[in-house]
């Protein structure tokens, strides 16, 4: 995911340096201009808030623990928050696009399908990362984790299926000796839930919560996270994927049986490549500016 982000930030780039060329071009829209107005005379919107209170809560060291009252000013805050805030229309479910908002021609029943995910980019720094998914229906981002981090998840509309693990500790590692399966890792299921606007805000813990998590779009819809502290591959802060198994699957017969729990709370995960069906691209920010 590392990887993924950092193309997405030089898309980002290439995208900016287009719309600085396009203000100065008559044709421009009077639409986005006053859209810009109106975010540059906002001079402490919602996003503004949102990142003033991450800038004094949060460091490239991690964050207070989850009980502190920083945390529940920012869930309370995260609450409040709608798409309109960020700058985005909510999709119709009859328009299946994932990215209405680009106004882009109606596509074709069996083009819908294949349309990407769209990443928006508000703000980054080494202490946070705010960013917008905007997901077509049935789209995908798999599981993966967040090593290390913690992550704020704000479904702005739409329904969102999200399936999450915990590693189990102390951990469990089982390797499967003349079989091509890799080693995989015993993880309890922490979520496994529709989660559909206006809900409350989820939060997953470096070791709680649903650390790793895969995301499955049930209608359009569209999720603010803030990640804190950001991916950093150098810091060992590096997204991995992985496939879950089914508990029984490697657990029969090889001394790693639970006593507690039912086994379907339990998974055995494969690390894996990133998916070649991770289809994603780089969206414009539109919503109110972030004044730093």
């Amino acid at each position: 995911m590392t990887k993924m982000f950092s193309k997405l930030h030089q898309a980002s780039d290439k995208a900016r340096r287009i719309l600085l060329g396009a203000r100065n071009n008559p044709l421009f829209s009077v639409c986005f201009r006053s859209h810009v107005n109106m975010a540059e005379q906002s001079s402490f919107s919602k996003v503004q808030a949102l990142y003033e209170l991450c800038t004094t809560t949060f460091t490239p060291l991690g964050i207070p623990s989850s009980s502190s009252p920083a945390i529940s000013k920012l869930c309370s805050l995260l609450d409040t928050v709608h798409a309109a805030d960020v700058g985005l229309k909510e999709e119709n479910p009859d328009d299946d696009r994932g990215h209405g908002f680009f106004g882009l021609n109606r596509l074709s029943q069996a083009a819908r399908w294949t349309q990407p995910i769209t990443y928006i980019d508000i703000y980054e720094c080494d202490s946070f990362t705010m960013c917008i998914f905007c997901f077509p229906t049935s789209s995908v981002i798999p599981l993966h984790d967040h090593p290390g981090m913690t992550v704020f998840s704000k479904v702005l509309y739409g329904s969102l299926h999200v399936k999450a693990y915990d590693w189990v500790e102390p951990t469990c590692i089982y390797k499967s000796k003349g079989s091509s399966y890799p080693p995989v890792k015993l993880a309890k299921l922490a979520v496994d839930k529709v989660l559909t606007a206006p809900c409350g805000t989820s939060v997953l813990y470096p070791k709680s919560g649903g650390n790793l998590h895969c995301f499955t779009a049930v209608t359009p819809c569209a999720v603010l996270d803030i990640l804190t502290p950001s991916y950093r591959e150098d810091a060992g802060r590096k997204c991995a994927y992985y496939h879950d198994y089914p508990y029984s699957s490697f657990s029969t017969g090889n001394g790693t049986e639970k006593s507690d729990g039912k086994e379907e709370d339990y998974a055995w995960l494969a690390q894996i490549g990133t998916p070649d069906n991770l289809y994603m691209r780089q969206g414009v920010y539109t919503g109110p500016a972030v004044n730093v």
